[in-house]
């Protein structure tokens, strides 16, 4: 059922970039195979970064909500589940298009290896009425017309490290994908500059203080900037730059998507406080402060003629 209905539609959709593509190189394909995913997958990216963008702004109320507590982690919980709610935010939210994201990578690692074992398989995999396209006939009768190169400097059937070594091509695409990684990670992290690291929590709670779980979980979100990066290095090291290369994309795509999104929700925010309605009541976290009249000269010296 999972080749049925997620490895044989991925792929397919690559072979049909790849067969209608002028000039049939295979990498080229991949690239345009991730962005098309990507403007498929928009709209819940788009509501992942929201949630993001939100769950950053909620940081100094947070602060609140744990003075408010005193130490109480039942009335924390509660707080912090009311403020969620009234702010529509879901603390999952963010995993939704990892759950999305991770049976479209095993589909097309699952056609590409297919490929990588007998390149005939990219006609015999393919749908019948895929098979009966100009190129895909031409591929049958000759299957050494393939290029499975990317513009033919990278084999995106080798991986970076094998049993002939190190092919620094798809190293270099292994090494930018976790750089990437990690600005992509980064760029949806809470910028609090006074919260503690990880490694001072923990000294501290062997010294016999309680560690604050709040704390302890911002800290260990803030340490999967640089776990995240070494995970994808270390798996993809091993599999056929192709994999390498869809990642790549897709990381380039998500931090170009990010930044758009973010930007337009401080274009937004700026537009509101700058507009001629000024309106304040539609700007988060707005404190009105009502300017206290000045007193003049003639009041002051009345008083201190009363005074007398």
């Amino acid at each position: 059922m999972f080749t049925t209905f997620i490895v044989q539609p991925i792929f397919n959709l690559l072979v049909l970039i790849y067969a209608l593509l002028p000039g049939h190189n295979f990498g080229l394909s991949i690239i345009l195979f991730t962005v098309i995913i990507r403007l498929l997958l928009w709209p819940l990216l788009k509501k992942q970064l929201h949630q993001a963008k939100v769950m950053r702004q909620l940081q100094p109320e947070l602060k609140k909500l744990k003075l408010e507590a005193k130490g109480d982690r039942q009335k924390e919980s509660r707080l912090l589940m009311e403020l969620y709610k009234e702010r529509g935010v879901n603390p999952f939210g963010q995993i939704g298009v990892m759950f999305i994201q991770l049976p479209i990578l095993i589909g097309l690692y699952s056609g590409l290896r297919r490929v990588v074992s007998d390149p005939h398989a990219l006609v015999k995999f393919a749908y019948s009425p895929l098979q009966h396209l100009f190129w895909m006939r031409q591929l049958a009768h000759n299957i050494h017309l393939f290029d499975r190169t990317l513009f033919g400097f990278v084999d995106l059937t080798r991986a970076a490290a094998g049993k002939g070594g190190i092919y620094w091509p798809a190293m270099l695409i292994v090494v930018i994908t976790s750089v990437l990684q990690y600005y992509q990670t980064k760029q949806l992290m809470p910028g609090d500059k006074s919260s503690r690291k990880l490694r001072d929590i923990l000294r501290d709670a062997g010294g016999g203080k309680q560690a604050d779980q709040t704390e302890v979980s911002a800290a260990v979100g803030r340490s999967t900037r640089f776990l995240l990066p070494a995970f994808i290095f270390l798996a993809m090291v091993n599999l056929p730059s192709a994999i390498g290369l869809y990642w790549l994309v897709g990381g380039a795509v998500a931090l170009i998507q990010q930044s758009a999104v973010l930007k337009s929700d401080e274009t937004e925010m700026e537009a509101l406080a700058d507009g001629p309605s000024k309106d304040l009541k539609q700007i988060p976290e707005a404190e009105i402060v009502e300017p206290t009249p000045k007193k003049s000269s003639k009041s002051k010296k009345a008083k201190r003629r009363k005074r007398k």
